[in-house]
C-alpha cells in the first residue's frame, strides 16, 4: 500500500531521487555474496537468512569445493551438513530446504536451477526474495525487486510504503520505480542500511537522503539535537 497522503507522481519524484542519489553515492553496489554457479548462488541465498552475507561467504567455500551438483546436496547426510552451515544459524531448516530443493532440481528440472521465478517458488525454503536474487545474479532476469531486511526497513523510512509484508512492498516499489532500477535498487540499499540507515538509530546527519526523507532525524536525542540545530536562526 502506498502512502494515501502523497499522490503517486511525487512518491514516483522520491523514490527517482533516492534511486540517482544511492547510485552516485555506491557505485561499485553489488550482491556480496560470493558464487560461481547458479547453484551456488541458490545455496547461499538460502543461507542468507538471518544470517550476514559476511558469515555466508565464510561458509559457502568449503561447501562448493565439497558439494558440485544438486545431486550431491540431494545426497549428504543431512547431520552433516547441518553442522557444515551452522554457523549461519538456523541451520536445521537450512540444511534440510537445501538437500529438498536440490533434490527437486535433480529429478524434476534436470540437475539446473531454474530460471524462472514459477519455477523457483515451487523449491523449499525459496520466496520471491531469493528468486529474485538467482534469477537476476544468475541469469540476468529481472522480475521484481529483492526485499530483505533493509529495503524493507528503509523503504519504510522513506515512506514509499506502509506496508510491512515483503511481497506487497515489492509491488509498492515495482510501481514507484522503472524496470531498469529493480535489480540495482536492493543492493544500493543494502549499502545504505549497513553504512548509515542502520536498524537502531540511524546516521541522519550523514544521509544522502537526509533532505527528501520524512523520517530523518526523527530516531533518537542526537538526531533531534541536530535538527534543532540546523533549523535554528
Amino acid at each position: 500500500m502506498i502512502p494515501e497522503e502523497e499522490d503517486a507522481s511525487k512518491l514516483k519524484q522520491r523514490a527517482a531521487s533516492v534511486f540517482e542519489l544511492l547510485r552516485m553515492r555506491y557505485r561499485n553496489a553489488r550482491v556480496a555474496l560470493r558464487f560461481n554457479s547458479p547453484l551456488e548462488i541458490l545455496v547461499a541465498t538460502i543461507l542468507s537468512a538471518q544470517c550476514t552475507d559476511a558469515k555466508v561467504n565464510e561458509v559457502t567455500p568449503f561447501l562448493f569445493k565439497k558439494y558440485h551438483t544438486p545431486e550431491d546436496y540431494a545426497q549428504a547426510d543431512l547431520g552433516t551438513l547441518e553442522t557444515e552451515i551452522r554457523s549461519t544459524g538456523f541451520y536445521r531448516n537450512k540444511a534440510r530446504y537445501i538437500k529438498q530443493s536440490c533434490a527437486i532440481i535433480a529429478e524434476e528440472f534436470s540437475g539446473r536451477v531454474p530460471d524462472s521465478m514459477e519455477e523457483l517458488l515451487q523449491l523449499p525454503g525459496v520466496a520471491r526474495k531469493t528468486a529474485n536474487i538467482v534469477l537476476s545474479n544468475a541469469y540476468g532476469i529481472v522480475e521484481g525487486i529483492a526485499v530483505d531486511t533493509h529495503v524493507k526497513r528503509v523503504s519504510q523510512r522513506l515512506g514509499l510504503t506502509k506496508n510491512k509484508d515483503p511481497e506487497k512492498i515489492e509491488k509498492d516499489l515495482m510501481q514507484l520505480l522503472p524496470k531498469e532500477a529493480w535489480f540495482p535498487i536492493n543492493y544500493l540499499v543494502i549499502e545504505l542500511g549497513r553504512e548509515i540507515c542502520v536498524a537502531g538509530i540511524p546516521h541522519c546527519d550523514r544521509c544522502p537522503l537526509n533532505k527528501l526523507c520524512p523520517s530523518a532525524f526523527a530516531f533518537g536525542p542526537r538526531e533531534r539535537k541536530a535538527r534543532a540545530t540546523e533549523q535554528s536562526p
